[in-house]
């Protein structure tokens, strides 16, 4: 493999493997998806086996574009380097999705079979039936009880509580004396997370600088001393952010301090790949993003400090 030019192509092991075999690449336009990469940063993926290294069972997960939609919890996994964190997302995640060192688990509503096809519940009506019959409510759902799942795993006092059990295995669920009120919670956090890009923009104060010319174009974004306004680029300074953002963390940062991480220009030194999260078609989308990840930041730390009236079970 001396012969392979690294410029603009990241060679990986998979990939030499599948150049030595006389392996080619057929372009399928299904193939092109939007992923996950980072909490609340989408990029385009092309969704081959070939073009990425370790595919993992995302197929079975978010088949081919068109086919039903479906919902996944992610959960920091086993033996991981990072705190115990948790996001529902709609479409391919990474595998790195909290950061490296905290490879998560993702537990989906639906499987499939890899075109699309056979798409069956991952909650067994073995299990429905348990929580039917431990709440005594018939009316119980599916969907309730991957809301219910959803908000235990942002419960304070259950992350406490089993913080050494999360870090060696994957999550147990028990029965909390009120499922419905968990289920309501959960289906919300569910909502506002799932569909960020459609939540309204917090009220952010903008600070324009009047000496600079009017620019939305983001290079690198960084936070003030006192975190309360996020210096956006020369011209504009977003000020008033509430001091609660701060306590949204998924893994070592806060989702605003995702954003900030993610949506900035840089330029791979091996590559030369230059990442620019700049969109030419919508230029104001990254300010937008910032007043939206804020709103549902303050609407997180409502609803999980709601859940701790909400007692659970003792132990596992």
């Amino acid at each position: 493999m001396g012969f392979v030019n690294y410029e603009k192509l990241k060679w990986s092991r998979n990939l030499k493997r599948f150049l030595a075999n006389g392996k080619s690449i057929t372009v399928d336009s299904t193939n092109v998806r939007t992923g996950l990469y980072r909490p609340f940063t989408r990029k385009h993926l092309y969704v081959s086996e070939v073009v990425i290294d370790e595919l993992g069972k995302n197929k079975h997960f978010f088949p081919k574009s068109g086919s039903e939609s479906n919902k996944a919890i992610s959960a920091t996994g086993v033996g991981a380097e990072r705190p115990f964190a948790t996001l529902m997302s709609e479409t391919v995640p990474d595998l790195n999705f909290f950061g490296p060192g905290s490879v998560p688990q993702w537990f989906p509503f639906y499987t499939y079979n890899e075109d699309g096809t056979k798409r069956r519940e991952n909650i067994t009506d073995w299990a429905l039936e348990q929580f039917r019959s431990h709440y005594t409510d018939k009316s119980i759902a599916k969907w309730d009880i991957f809301h219910y799942v959803y908000a235990l795993l942002h419960h304070p006092l259950y992350r406490e509580r089993y913080a050494a059990n999360l870090k060696r295995e994957l999550p147990r669920i028990p029965f909390a004396p009120d499922f419905r009120a968990f289920a309501d919670i959960g289906k919300r956090l569910a909502e506002i997370h799932v569909n960020y890009e459609q939540q309204p923009e917090y009220p952010l104060e903008r600070i324009e600088n009047q000496s600079a010319q009017l620019d939305w174009r983001v290079e690198r974004m960084k936070l003030s001393k006192d975190k309360r306004s996020l210096i956006y680029n020369d011209f504009l300074t977003l000020s008033g952010i509430p001091p609660e953002v701060f306590e949204y963390r998924l893994g070592n940062r806060s989702a605003l301090e995702w954003i900030i991480d993610q949506y900035q220009v840089s330029t791979d030194k091996r590559s030369g790949i230059t990442n620019d999260p700049n969109r030419v078609d919508d230029s104001e989308y990254i300010i937008r993003l910032i007043g939206q990840v804020v709103t549902i930041s303050v609407e997180t730390v409502t609803l999980v400090r709601s859940l701790n009236s909400l007692t659970i079970a003792k132990e596992l």
